[in-house]
Order: structure tokens, then C-alpha cells, then sequence
């Protein structure tokens, strides 16, 4: 599977939760509670594959060096949003306000990574080599998943 494919899958399961959290209220803290919980390990997961495999393909490269560089910022942004969201009440109108910012980034960041990175990584990969990595990304997904027992 093309990377590139593997990761806009990625990106529309986040986005399909995120659409389900952003339908909640505060008193629907059960359902609310259960999609975060998968919401972070859907993030998680794609964070660290990216980081690990996708991201230090692209960084050596002049030409997709500093896109990739605030990538790595930007899910470190998110991870800290999805740390505090995670542990702040879940019924709240501060929560909602905060889950807001966090979708408005995560969207920014999806953008600019199918934009920007994607048509620069495009110029500097070849098509083995996407097809190679996204392989190596399936893998690892495959091996934390069952390592999580999910």
C-alpha cells in the first residue's frame, strides 16, 4: 500500500471521530469519554508511525526538511492538547472549547500534511519507495496494535 493512501485513510477515521465527538454534549459524557479514548489512540498511533518511519524519510531532504520539522511540532502541539483534554472533565464547556482547538489543529495539520508535504515528498520519493514505506507503516501499525492487545 502507497503511503500516502495509508495515511489519508488514517486521516479520515480521525476525522469521522472527531465529527462524532463534536456532535456530544457536555452531558453525554459516557459516549463522549468512550470516542476521546479512541480518538487518542487513533493520534497516538499515527503520530508515532509518522514520527518513527514516514517523517525521517522526508527530513534529510532540503526540500521537504522544514515542512517535516513542523510536523513534528504540530503533533507535539496536539499530543499535549489530547494529555490535558484527557485529563480534565469531560462534561465541561471548557473541554468543548478546548476539543475545538484541538480538531481546528488537527485539520490544519491534515491539510498541509495532504498539501504541501505530500507534493513535496511526492518530488524527492520514488514510487517503490512509497509503496516501501507505506509497508513499513502498515507493519508497524499492525505490531502496536497487537502489542495494545486491540
Amino acid at each position: 500500500m502507497n503511503a500516502f493512501t495509508l495515511l489519508k485513510t488514517d486521516h479520515e477515521r480521525v476525522a469521522g471521530i472527531l465529527a462524532s465527538i463534536e456532535e456530544t454534549t457536555e452531558r453525554a459524557v459516557k459516549g463522549r469519554d468512550e470516542l476521546f479514548t479512541r480518538l487518542k489512540q487513533e493520534l497516538d498511533l499515527h503520530a508515532k508511525i509518522e514520527e518513527e518511519i514516514f517523517y525521517p524519510a522526508l527530513e534529510e531532504a532540503e526540500e521537504t526538511r522544514e515542512v517535516t520539522l513542523e510536523a513534528y511540532e504540530e503533533h507535539r502541539l496536539v499530543k499535549r492538547m489530547l494529555a490535558e483534554l484527557e485529563a480534565e472533565p469531560k462534561d465541561t464547556e471548557e473541554w468543548t472549547a478546548k476539543f475545538t482547538v484541538l480538531k481546528e489543529n488537527v485539520e490544519h495539520h491534515v491539510e498541509e500534511e495532504e498539501g504541501e508535504m505530500f507534493k513535496k515528498a511526492r518530488r524527492i520519493l520514488s514510487e517503490e519507495e512509497l509503496e516501501e514505506l507505506g509497508t513499513r507503516l502498515q507493519a508497524a501499525k499492525k505490531e502496536n496494535r497487537a502489542a495494545a492487545g486491540s
